[in-house]
């Protein structure tokens, strides 16, 4: 049976001496950020993770959820109790609004037990985890009545949410969807239609679910300009907060789905639904893109939480598991063979995973610091300049991070050999739970479309800008020390391939599209990889520092710098390779036509 444990002392590490978060005690919700809350909060959160949610990740897999005859369903096993001490303990009100009973902590403190949850037991997380992008759409722009009414039972988990978008006929391209809200005498709308893949959209955890649901209204444009954001809850809220009559939303099947078995993926069946108008009419894809980028960021999390997990059970067992000898002699001659921990290219695959989690966890929680300064920074240009900058990193935090956090758990079932492929050892389930993350809240290719056509040319190129100024900023820093500055002239290479990669773009998409197209993905990537080296060197300088100081911890300082020598070594070198495949085009990718792809008779 695999395992977790927490990466608590890593999570201190980057909290507390890369991102210094008491340095910001000073802005609203920071002033309880001290050292001792944050740790408080990363070791205890940590053990209710591994203690409670990890147990059940297994099980809950094999298990998965059922759906009865009257459309209820039941969770897995143990999701219930589970759920009631996530809700007891207050995990889930961490970085929400004090006014609606949140504690009002910096969102990175949220992202940390997010990352935890996920490693944890990735389909329960979901439950929460749709909850806060919804309670975040509904914070921007919900009504103060509909503020009153949802918010405190959905910050609390007495109640969940979820988001539902996609149509059986549309995903992506939203302006095509058919669920119709027809406006009733009593200022409500009656909903009909149906959605499809809405996660935790039915379960036995919660008092109630709130759904936030896109439609169309009699008249709208039949496209995006033409979409509207409604609440509606399975169970009607009376005005003085208790359950009225249950909805005209019932869960029609559950998805037969690859992972995250404990997830309730499903159908719902909207007929004359009672819902209620957020926002302003034909306005609700903005509304909905806000708890969309919410979720993406949550996504991102995702990828690194599989990778983590399974890299745990990898370094585990490649120091367990025995098979031939060490190319350099024996390792244990007394023994009749080595740990596989020994070979080289299982050595590979464990630190391609070590500078991957490690490097992205510093990735999502700055980002989740930006987060937090694009709403309580001290200026408006500051606000402005952070809200920028996550705008940017958000695709490159969702897509790039969950095609690696896929590519590690693949990789570490592979350090399992045989044993990685049967189901008991657990390796399966953390490669199929880590595939979805690249699909949903917006397919990967989507999310480099995102960068690539819309973020990067945004603003005059603003944010880009502004993010090879920091780099170069960063970089320029460390190449003073002569300790850090191999490191930095090789992200100062990388950088260079980034900005060649990005003026390739300027001077050939606009004459063909589809060069930015063909070269999205890659350009993702590099933006990934360079990012990536950005936190690798930021975490090289605190450590050289600590040891400097004669820190304690000097192993733990020790493997950080030699990690961030194996990512500038092992990494930065791909940003060049990419680069080249990028500016090869468009014209080989797009020459046959569909008659040569069909297969030959």
């Amino acid at each position: 049976m695999p395992t977790y444990t927490a990466p608590t002392r890593d999570t201190r590490f980057i909290i507390n001496e890369v991102l210094d978060l008491a340095s910001y005690g000073e802005l609203p919700g920071f002033e309880m950020a001290t050292t001792d809350v944050t740790d408080a909060v990363i070791d205890e959160g940590g053990k209710f993770c591994a203690q409670v949610l990890a147990p059940l990740n297994q099980s809950g897999d094999q298990e998965g959820c059922t759906r009865h005859a009257d459309g209820s369903v039941t969770t897995p096993k143990g999701f219930k109790e589970a759920f009631d001490q996530f809700r007891e303990a207050g995990w889930g009100t961490l970085g929400h609004p004090e006014e609606f009973g949140g504690q009002g902590m910096p969102h990175v403190m949220g992202f940390v037990i997010e990352e935890f949850i996920a490693s944890s037991n990735q389909a329960f997380g979901m439950y929460p985890g749709l909850t806060n992008g919804a309670v975040s759409a509904l914070l921007a722009k919900g009504s103060q009545e509909q503020k009153e009414k949802y918010l405190p039972k959905m910050i609390s988990n007495e109640w969940t949410g979820t988001m539902n978008l996609t149509e059986p006929h549309c995903g992506t391209d939203l302006g095509m969807i058919r669920t119709k809200a027809e406006p009733q005498a009593d200022g409500s709308y009656a909903i009909t239609g149906t959605k499809i893949f809405i996660s935790a959209g039915e379960h036995d955890m919660a008092e109630n679910i709130i759904h936030l649901i896109l439609a169309k209204t009699p008249g709208a444009p039949d496209s995006t300009k033409g979409i509207s954001l409604f609440v509606v809850p399975k169970f009607i809220v009376n005005d003085d907060g208790s359950l009225g009559d249950r909805n005209g939303v019932v869960c029609g099947s559950i998805e037969h789905k690859m992972g995250i078995h404990g997830n309730a993926t499903c159908v719902l069946n909207y007929d004359g639904a009672k819902g209620w108008l957020v926002g302003d009419e034909n306005k609700g894809l903005a509304a909905m893109f806000i708890m969309m980028n919410a979720a993406r960021l949550g996504v991102g999390i995702q990828g690194l939480a599989q990778a983590e997990a399974a890299y745990q059970n990898g370094v585990t067992y490649a120091l367990d598991r025995r098979q031939g000898r060490a190319l350099t002699g024996p390792a244990e001659p007394e023994a009749q063979a080595d740990p596989i921990f020994v070979h080289p290219d299982v050595r590979r695959m464990l630190m391609d995973a070590k500078a991957f989690t490690e490097g992205m966890r510093l990735l999502c929680l700055w980002g989740a610091l930006l987060v937090d300064l694009s709403h309580k920074a001290a200026t408006e240009e500051e606000r402005a300049e952070a809200d920028a900058m996550i705008g940017l990193l958000t695709p490159v935090i969702k897509g790039y991070g969950t095609d690696k956090g896929y590519e590690v758990a693949t990789n570490m079932q592979q350090v399992y050999g045989g044993h990685g492929y049967i189901e008991e050892w657990g390796m399966s389930q953390f490669v199929r739970d880590a595939r979805i993350a690249q699909i949903y809240e917006g397919t990967n290719g989507v999310q480099a479309m995102d960068l690539c056509g819309r973020k990067l040319a945004q603003n005059g190129g603003a944010a880009i800008q502004a993010f090879f100024k920091m780099a170069a900023e960063d970089i320029a820093a460390a190449k003073a020390d002569e300790a850090l500055a191999p490191m930095a002239e090789q992200l100062e290479k990388a950088v260079a391939q980034q900005q060649a990669a990005t003026m390739w773009f300027m001077q050939n998409a606009m004459a063909n599209p589809n060069h930015l197209g063909a070269g999205a993905h890659h350009y993702m990537h590099i933006m990934g990889i360079v990012s990536l080296g950005l936190m690798w060197l930021r975490m090289a300088k605190v450590a050289k520092a600590k040891l400097a100081e004669g820190a304690d911890d000097k192993a733990f300082y020790e493997a950080k710098l030699a990690t961030a020598r194996y990512y500038m070594d092992r990494y930065l070198p791909d940003a060049g390779a990419l680069r080249r495949k990028l500016e090869a085009g468009a014209d080989s990718m797009m020459a046959l036509g569909e008659e040569a792809f069909a297969t030959a008779a």
